[in-house]
Formats: structure tokens, C-alpha cells, sequence
């Protein structure tokens, strides 16, 4: 285990707008001093509180020490066994699964497949889901001591559900040969053709020059995102660096140019170069199509 102790490097975390959390001074406070906190809160303060009962000794080793290490073990667990046993209710386009007995352990953590959605406060969204980390964040929200709760769309979790139930069921009627749309490859068919409006490159260029306008090319499609900057997991100023004629910020160098019309196929961030989004970001990018693009 002796990973734990060394800092991993995360390159692609270096394109997430998190200027809400460099503007919060618990959370500056919480990074700047972080290794002294751990120290106090952890070691110290357990045998100071074990004075009470003149009994500082014990205190330090099962308030410190056995508390340290089941806290470690149950966190890591999280990326461990709720990757290897358990449902996957939401989405299989990864291995996180719910696993029940880790969602005790963990204050929620377990319901792992959840994170589908990741731009959701919840761990589990059923009200019967095991999740009092979510319970303790709305009481704080109706003190006024939490803002800007956000929430997966209920019509997102439910036809996310009903996937899984129709694959599951599937499966069962083909001895595991899943029919249907593919969800581990990056585009899924249509059911229907597209019926809306066809845009040339010039006609898509025009379009996004609207004030305030945040257009993808993604797909072959116009995605208009304007709407979903705020709800965005990974930060408005994420989109805006892909959307068409956008020009304030560099692109990586193994992603593609933008062509003539300054129209920036966004296709290689969403599929893997950034992240390799699950089926409920591919539905959300299709349900904002404005027109195809020739």
C-alpha cells in the first residue's frame, strides 16, 4: 500500500475549470494545510479527547491508528471491489458497480455506477439508496449552508435504467450476445433519421457567432450547449475550448485543426481525448443537435 504516499499526476485534470474551488477559502485552507489538519485531526486529537476517560493510550490507537486504517481500506475498496462485484444499474460503458455492502461501509461511496452521472451531489438517487452523505448535503441546503445543489435530469436516470433492464434482458434471451446499440464504441445508431435541418460549414459558422453561443461539431452535428455550460462535470470553459470559431484558448497538439469555416470537430475530446463520455453524455449531446453539417 505504500502507493498512498506518493501524488499521482493527473494531466487531463489540468482542463477542468475548478475556479469555484480556488475561489473557496475553506477549500484553499483545506489544500494549503493539509498534511498538518490530517496530523492533528487524525493522531492528536483522538488521545486529547481520550483524557476524558484518562484513557489517551487507547484513544490513539483505536481513535488514530484502527480508525486510519479501516478509513483507508473502505475508501480504496471504493476503486477496488465496486469495480469487480455488484450491479450496474446505470451504465456498463465502465466496470464501476453498486455494491451494497461497500455503500454501508463507505457513507454511499459504493453506489459506485452512479457516477455515470457525475455532475449529481448523490451517490444514490432513490430515496431508499444508502446514502446519508446525500441526506447530511440537503439538510445543510435547507440551513443555508450549501448552494447550487445539482441534479441528473429523473427523465436522464430513467431511461438510463431502462437500458440496462433491456440489455440484461437481452442477454438472458441470447446467452450473452448483447443485441442493440453498442454502448462501449463512440457513436450509436439512430433510431430514426434525422429529420431537422442541414447546415453547410459556412451556415454552422454563422449560427455560432451568436452572442454567448457555445456550438459543438460533434458527430456530424451541430450541438448547441449553451444551455448545459452550467451543468457541465468538467466546467463551461471545457466546451467553449472545442466549440466552433472558438479562438481564445490552444488546443493539445494531437487534437484536430479547425477547418476553413473555423468549425472544430469536437469528436476527438469527447471520445477519449479528454474523456471517453458514457451513453447518458452521448444522449445529452443528441438531444442539444440543432442541424447536420455537410
Amino acid at each position: 500500500m505504500g502507493w498512498i504516499f506518493f501524488k499521482a499526476r493527473y494531466e487531463r485534470m489540468k482542463s477542468i475549470d475548478r475556479n469555484d474551488l480556488d475561489r473557496d477559502p475553506i477549500v484553499r485552507l483545506q489544500h494549503s494545510f493539509y498534511v498538518p489538519l490530517a496530523l492533528l485531526t487524525g493522531f492528536a486529537l483522538p488521545p486529547a479527547l481520550g483524557l476524558l476517560w484518562h484513557d489517551p493510550i487507547g484513544a490513539f490507537v483505536y481513535g488514530g491508528l484502527v480508525a486510519r486504517l479501516l478509513t483507508w481500506h473502505c475508501t480504496f475498496l471504493v476503486n477496488s471491489l465496486a469495480h469487480w462485484d455488484g450491479l450496474q444499474p446505470y451504465s456498463d460503458d465502465n466496470t464501476s458497480r453498486t455494491n451494497l455492502l461497500l455503500a454501508l461501509l463507505t457513507c454511499g461511496e459504493g453506489n459506485h455506477n452512479f457516477h455515470s452521472f457525475p455532475h449529481d451531489f448523490r451517490s444514490g438517487p432513490s430515496t431508499f439508496d444508502w446514502d446519508p452523505s446525500k441526506w447530511v448535503i440537503i439538510l445543510l441546503h435547507s440551513l443555508g449552508l450549501a448552494t447550487g445543489l445539482r441534479r441528473a435530469r429523473d427523465e436522464e436516470i430513467r431511461v438510463a435504467r431502462e437500458h440496462m433492464l433491456l440489455k440484461e434482458i437481452a442477454q438472458a434471451h441470447t446467452d450473452g450476445q448483447v443485441v442493440g446499440s453498442d454502448s462501449t464504441t463512440g457513436s450509436e445508431e439512430e433510431c430514426e433519421d434525422w429529420q431537422g435541418q442541414v447546415w453547410t460549414a459556412e451556415q454552422l459558422a454563422e449560427y455560432a457567432c451568436g452572442k454567448g453561443r457555445c456550438v459543438l461539431l460533434l458527430d456530424g452535428y451541430a450541438v448547441d450547449a449553451t444551455e448545459y455550460l452550467a451543468e457541465h462535470p468538467g466546467g463551461a470553459s471545457l466546451l467553449r475550448r472545442y466549440a466552433v470559431m472558438s479562438e481564445t484558448l490552444k488546443l493539445p497538439g494531437n487534437s484536430p485543426p479547425p477547418n476553413r469555416s473555423g468549425a472544430r470537430n469536437a469528436d476527438w475530446a469527447f471520445y477519449g481525448g479528454i474523456n471517453k463520455h458514457t451513453m447518458a453524455a452521448r444522449r445529452q449531446m443528441r438531444r442539444l443537435r440543432v442541424a447536420q453539417v455537410l
